[in-house]
């Protein structure tokens, strides 16, 4: 499960105020950041303690997990651009480098890979349940 997923099953002001909070989460990067009074004309309050309750909650902190867990894989994608472009250069730290994170993509890819069968395999048993009369 992804951040977006998870933020689709919980309540929706608290989804937004995961949004207000990780601005980056937001849909539409083009229109301004929301300012508190924003938000919380959005979400029809008066004020952002039911919000800072509910971040001592396992249900927010599973989310901040799942967020940050994005945000790792953005980082790995710039450290990865960085070394590949050092590795060119010549730099042998930056190709024993890049030579671990060869392997490691490689492993995270067949896991990948092994997740997007389990849902094709799915559709395919949700398809073979359907009986149609063409006629």
């Amino acid at each position: 499960m992804n951040i977006h997923e998870a933020l689709k099953q919980i309540d929706w002001q608290k989804a937004e105020y995961f949004r207000y909070k990780f601005p980056d989460l937001r849909y539409y990067q083009d229109r301004p950041i929301k300012t508190q009074e924003d938000f919380l004309k959005t979400v029809s309050r008066k004020s952002m303690n039911p919000f800072l309750k509910w971040e001592k909650t396992d249900e927010y902190k599973s989310l901040l997990m799942l967020y940050l867990a994005t945000k790792i894989s953005d980082d790995f994608l710039d450290i990865y651009n960085i070394t590949i472009d050092n590795a060119k250069k010549g730099d042998e730290k930056a190709i024993k480098i890049f030579l671990q994170l060869q392997r490691e993509i490689q492993q995270n890819a067949k896991a990948a890979g092994k997740l997007f069968e389990k849902v094709e395999i799915e559709e395919e048993s949700e398809d073979d349940d359907l009986d149609l009369d063409l006629s």
